[in-house]
Parts: structure tokens; sequence; C-alpha cells
């Protein structure tokens, strides 16, 4: 599945993606990776969350927090869904912790963003894509 390989090909992510800038480290569960963000008129971030979902061609889901668990934590997840000879791609961001009504508001509106981009660039880039085995 071409938009699979886009995904877990997190090297070639400063060539393609808005959003999601840079992203490093193993693709298996526990992992911890390295996730450089920039949302549309923010500054970037730099963050290390730990990957807790990797389901090949389904689905990659990976938990942050800021300092400590529990102030302000987001979940965030790739899920494709499959339709015949199409697919379906949700991105989702999930904040919890004591910190989500401070920053809340302005963060999911940034990262909103972000997603409307990087979805954007990845169909683009899916579709551009030459059809073999490396997409």
């Amino acid at each position: 599945m071409r938009i699979w390989a886009v995904l877990i090909a997190f090297d070639e992510y400063p060539s393609w993606n808005p959003f999601i800038t840079t992203i490093a480290g193993a693709l298996r569960e526990g992992a911890t990776l390295r996730v450089q963000i920039k949302p549309p008129g923010q500054s970037g971030m730099t963050f290390k969350p730990t990957l807790i979902a990797v389901m090949p061609e389904r689905q990659l889901t990976w938990l942050g927090h800021l300092l400590l668990p529990g102030l302000f934590d987001g979940r965030h997840e790739l899920r494709i869904e499959e339709r015949g000879a199409t697919c379906r791609f949700h991105q989702s961001e999930q904040f919890s912790g004591v910190l989500v009504p401070v920053f809340g508001a302005k963060l999911l509106t940034a990262t909103q963003l972000g997603f409307v981009a990087m979805n954007r660039a990845l169909k683009e880039r899916v579709e551009n894509a030459p059809a073999g085995p490396a997409l």
C-alpha cells in the first residue's frame, strides 16, 4: 500500500511534509521517536513521544508528554481505512492533562491547520509516487 510506505519512510518527511518536518526512530512499539512539527503560523517544536501502536498498513500511534505525564499529553494517531481499491486516511490528536485549558484552544487550531497541510501533501505524494515496490 503506497500510503503506508510514505508514512513509514521517516527519512523522507523533510522533502514533502509541511507539518511533521522531521521524524526519526525505530518503527516498533515502545520505541522513542524524535518528532519536529511546524504548525502553520507557529514556532516549530521538537518532542520525543513513545510509539504505542504499529499495525502495518493500518495504524501508527504515539503518545507524547510535556515534561511529565499528566501535565500536557498528546496522543497522535495516523490510521488507514481500506476501501477496496482506495483508502481513507485519518489523522487525529487527543490532548489531555492539567495544562490543556492553558494551551488547548490555540494549539488545537494550529494542529488542525497542520493536519490539513500534511494531509494535502500526503495525498499529492501518494498520488504522484511511481508505482512499484518502493511505494
